[in-house]
């Protein structure tokens, strides 16, 4: 019957929010909407801050924003203007019955927006920061030396996700009636106590595994250490 079906889409259309365990409170759409901040239609921007004060522990989700014809003129300008000012916007903007604080930054010409944390949603580590203990100018030198070594340009595309990989093929294999081969696993190494023994014996293994448009530089450093560092040939 034509009411009866109404009336199941009104009810199908409410939404049940728990209060307490066990317990829910019916909300209707109507009610819904007179709650809804200005951010429900458009999005608010709040502020600019320097890119470097955002600390990156309260980004949540990214998205590439995309502008409507009538909205070509300003996204370009705003683009522009964080390009060259090293500024970003901070904005708030309604999705999915929650509005978010979010994070504008220009990218590649267009703007990146991240979906950001509130402060009480990131949890704090009791005890957590700088451990209370005294650094020799020797360690931390051979520590320095082992980043130097290290160092390369971001490339993004040279990290990838090895255990999936190797489940595909695994997958793949079985599918075929193959045996499977066992990945081989490193060495295990003697448990090191010392900090300096540590990195010294890191910067140590690195000397075989030198990329070919590296050469090592010979640095002055404690006596048996094996230090090098990398160049980039121009």
């Amino acid at each position: 019957m034509p009411g009866r079906e109404r009336r199941r889409r009104s009810q199908r259309n409410r939404e049940g929010i728990q209060f307490r365990k066990d317990e829910y409170i019916v909300i209707e759409p109507e009610e819904i909407k007179k709650i809804e901040p200005q951010t429900a239609k458009t999005m608010e921007i709040l502020e600019f801050v320097k890119t470097g004060d955002v600390d990156p522990v309260y980004f949540e989700s990214s998205y590439y924003m995309m502008p409507e014809e009538a909205g070509r003129r300003p996204y370009a300008l705003l683009t522009k203007a964080l390009e060259q000012s090293k500024y970003v916007a901070i904005a708030k903007i309604t999705m999915h019955n929650r509005e978010y604080t979010v994070f504008l930054r220009p990218h590649e010409g267009g703007l990146m927006l991240h979906t950001m944390y509130y402060e009480e949603e990131v949890r704090k580590v009791e005890g957590f920061g700088a451990p209370d203990v005294e650094l020799k100018e020797a360690e931390v030198k051979v520590a320095h030396q082992l980043i130097e070594a290290l160092a390369d340009e971001w490339d993004p595309e040279k990290y990838k996700d090895n255990f999936q990989e190797n489940l595909k093929k695994l997958i793949e294999t079985k599918l075929e009636g193959g045996e499977v081969a066992a990945v081989e696993k490193p060495k295990k190494l003697a448990p090191v106590v010392d900090l300096m023994a540590a990195l010294k014996q890191s910067l140590a293994q690195m000397e075989g595994k030198k990329k070919p448009a590296a050469t090592a530089k010979a640095e002055e450093a404690e006596p048996a250490a094996a230090t090098a560092r990398s160049r980039r040939r121009k």
